[in-house]
């Protein structure tokens, strides 16, 4: 029978703690959210279609406006996370359905992130009636200005 010595135990206990430690360093990307393929996009009519219709061919939104029912949109984002680092995001897309008053689809919008900052990947509009605007300034514009209505009492 063969002895098994102190170095050898010590041996062991280093590789498989060795091996460990680089199976914890193992790179993951998750992704989180949803954000509707191109040829669903392609089944909504700006100027025809209404929120009922792109509810029902797209799906629930992520979010909707944020101080009214401005729009519909989708998100989605890839994070990396190698083991005990902070999560990083390496990839965010986010899909803009924009309504008028009526609730008649007025903007579809595809964003993508480069470099921390948002890009228009593609845009399809009926009207600008922003002013220019785009809607990432517009929801960011909005951040921090709630407040009661007029017909509000305190």
């Amino acid at each position: 029978m063969a002895k098994i010595t102190a170095a050898k135990i010590a041996q062991l206990l280093l590789v498989g703690g060795l091996v460990l430690t680089l199976a914890a360093c193992v790179e993951r990307i998750r992704s989180h959210g949803y954000v509707p393929p191109e040829d669903d996009l392609d089944q909504i009519t700006v100027g025809v279609d209404t929120r009922d219709t792109v509810t029902e061919v797209l799906g629930a939104p992520t979010t909707s406006g944020l101080t009214d029912d401005s729009g519909f949109y989708y998100v989605r984002s890839l994070v990396r996370h190698i083991g005990p680092i902070e999560p990083k995001v390496i990839e965010r897309e986010i899909v803009a359905v924009t309504f008028d008053d009526g609730g008649i689809v007025q903007n579809i919008e595809r964003f993508g992130l480069e470099q921390g900052r948002a890009v228009v990947i593609s845009r399809r509009v009926t009207t600008n009636e922003t002013g220019g605007n785009g809607i990432l300034q517009q929801l960011l514009r909005n951040i921090g200005s709630f407040g009661p209505s007029v017909g509000d009492s305190l």
